[in-house]
């Protein structure tokens, strides 16, 4: 892990609590913002992917309890995509990229989260449409891989697909999107482990600060608060990161 000076520190923290509480508000883990933010602080590859996928399953975790409780979870929405979803993450775990790659490819995933945090995907409710289970589960496979790959949970590639389908409504795309993104991280982190790495131990510190933001944002989410101008400056670092790891 990067060396941070003390003032470094601080900010990296608060920016971590930060977005953790933005993405658990609307059921996300937070791993396309972590990994943004851990390349503006210039951590080495090696360290983002597996803390991410540990960031992941706590704050995922958290935001599918709140969501659950508001019995907003739709088990039939949930299982066409995670029959694929699991076994692809699975893989991609153990898939090695080199070092460009994995940045360019990163840098494209997460101008994905950014322009979703614009507003540029449509988020408005559409009528219920009747989900294609064939597809979701083409879907799923597609995405499993990639998340594995890259070290994110894939909800924030997701939860676009099933509000611009008509597949779910927004409460019920955050119920779905952060067990999805649960069981993808840990199908990811054990085919990483399965491949002889290991999570740093200094990721671990970072839990603490990512559940306090997660469970704030869940709690929030699940119930009645959003914030937009909070989005809009956590889309601004995704895409600078992005920048940064594509170029």
């Amino acid at each position: 892990m990067t060396i941070l000076n003390n003032d470094s520190l601080i900010l990296f923290c608060l920016l971590l609590a930060v977005i953790a509480f933005l993405y658990a508000s609307v059921g996300h883990g937070g791993a396309s913002g972590y990994l943004a933010l851990m390349a503006i602080f210039s951590f080495s590859v090696s360290v983002m992917k597996p803390s991410a996928l540990l960031l992941n399953l706590f704050v995922s975790g958290i935001s599918f309890f709140f969501y659950y409780k508001k019995d907003f979870f739709k088990p039939k929405l949930f299982y066409p995509f995670a029959i694929t979803s699991v076994p692809a993450a699975f893989i991609g775990g153990m898939v090695p990229l080199e070092n460009t790659i994995y940045k360019i490819i990163l840098g494209l995933v997460l101008i994905i989260a950014a322009l979703r945090l614009f507003g540029f995907f449509n988020n408005k409710e559409k009528e219920p449409t009747k989900i294609n289970i064939p597809l979701a589960m083409i879907i799923g496979f597609g995405i499993g891989l990639l998340s594995g790959m890259l070290g994110i949970g894939g909800g924030v590639i997701l939860s676009p697909i099933l509000l611009l389908l008509g597949w779910a409504t927004l409460k019920e795309t955050a119920a779905i999107s952060s067990l999805f993104i649960f069981v993808n991280s840990v199908a990811g982190l054990s085919g990483y482990f399965l491949d002889g790495k290991s999570i740093p131990t200094e990721s671990f510190y970072l839990v603490p600060i990512a559940v306090f933001g997660g469970m704030l944002g869940a709690y929030y989410g699940s119930g009645y608060f959003t914030n937009k101008v909070l989005k809009y400056v956590l889309a601004t670092v995704i895409v600078m990161a992005s920048i940064k790891l594509i170029v």
